[in-house]
């Protein structure tokens, strides 16, 4: 890892950080110029979420050899789902601080809180910072934060009830991770035909460039109600509980879990992070307030900007790492 230089550090943030916000800034651009019209989001949204990124997460799962390893596919896993799951529930619980009034807005700050960025930025910042194995362990941990995504986050949009709405929770993304579970398991990846595995790649490598240009898209839809009644309450709490609370209880799981060297860092780095965007796109499709989570992901990624690597930084240390 880069070591010693705060200016260092902060340039390779920023290498991880600029592209991200960079395509959503495109996507904002386009729906200004009337590329991509609002009557074409839903079609994109279902295309996105029922084919690009089961092929996205097929992609990475597939055949990774990391998950060949029984510790990875237990222990990084059930980190992932615990830590989104604490997440949501501090999220539920600080009702009272943000002070907004409708469900839909409360359960949306549940998520836009709980859900940090897991892939975007930490997946390079993961191979600048570190080697191949972390980032290979990285994936594996995502593959819980994938499953908490797709059952908690989404009963708690719809306000629906793991037994009476399981069909919500059986998405596509979800069905992807048991797959790529099963056949690895088995040994059946290798019996993929290398054209249905090229396809799957090709597939894969749109999900994120589409879901944020969709991103940017929905931002420029709710800019003018980025300032509400509770805006400034609820950024002040999505940053108090996503940016100073929950970086601080995930070095702490870091410190004193007996885990793998990689796992630790994989907590660290996932420590330091913001609210993913991904919830704007969810809030859209699932019935929730696409404004609560635009404030929430601006807010604490404006923050993060600053934290992030004052944050690996302490995390590591603290880590004995």
């Amino acid at each position: 890892m880069v070591a010693g230089n705060p200016v260092s550090e902060f340039q390779i943030v920023l290498r991880a950080v600029l592209p991200v916000f960079g395509i959503a800034l495109a996507g904002l651009c386009i729906r200004k110029l009337n590329w991509l019209t609002e009557e074409a989001d839903q079609s994109l949204l279902r295309v996105n979420i029922n084919v690009l990124l089961p092929c996205l997460i097929l992609d990475s799962a597939l055949g990774n050899p990391a998950l060949s390893h029984l510790n990875n596919l237990l222990l990084p896993p059930l980190v992932g789902f615990a830590t989104l799951a604490v997440g949501l529930g501090l999220g539920i619980a600080a009702s009272r601080l943000h002070g907004l009034p409708d469900r839909a807005q409360k359960r949306t700050f549940a998520v836009s809180v709980g859900m940090y960025n897991y892939g975007y930025i930490p997946v390079p910042l993961s191979i600048l910072l570190f080697d191949k194995e972390t980032t290979g362990v990285l994936f594996v941990h995502n593959v819980g934060v994938e499953t908490g995504l797709w059952t908690l986050c989404v009963m708690l949009l719809t306000g629906g009830n793991l037994w009476r709405d399981w069909k919500k929770v059986l998405n596509p993304p979800l069905l992807a991770i048991l797959a790529a579970i099963l056949l690895n398991g088995v040994g059946l990846e290798k019996n993929v035909p290398e054209v249905l595995r090229t396809a799957i790649h090709w597939l894969g490598q749109c999900a994120i460039p589409m879901a944020l240009i969709l991103i940017g898209a929905i931002v420029a839809d709710y800019l003018n109600q980025f300032h509400s009644a509770h805006g400034w309450r609820v950024i002040g709490t999505a940053v108090l509980l996503r940016i100073v609370v929950l970086p601080f209880l995930f070095v702490l799981l870091a410190k004193f879990l007996p885990c793998s060297v990689e796992l630790k860092r994989v907590i660290v780095l996932e420590a330091a992070m913001p609210s993913a965007v991904f919830p704007i796109i969810m809030a859209r499709h699932y019935g929730g307030d696409p404004p609560t989570a635009l404030r929430v992901v601006i807010g604490t990624s404006l923050v993060g900007l600053v934290t992030i690597p004052l944050w690996i930084r302490f995390g590591l240390k603290f880590a004995g790492l």
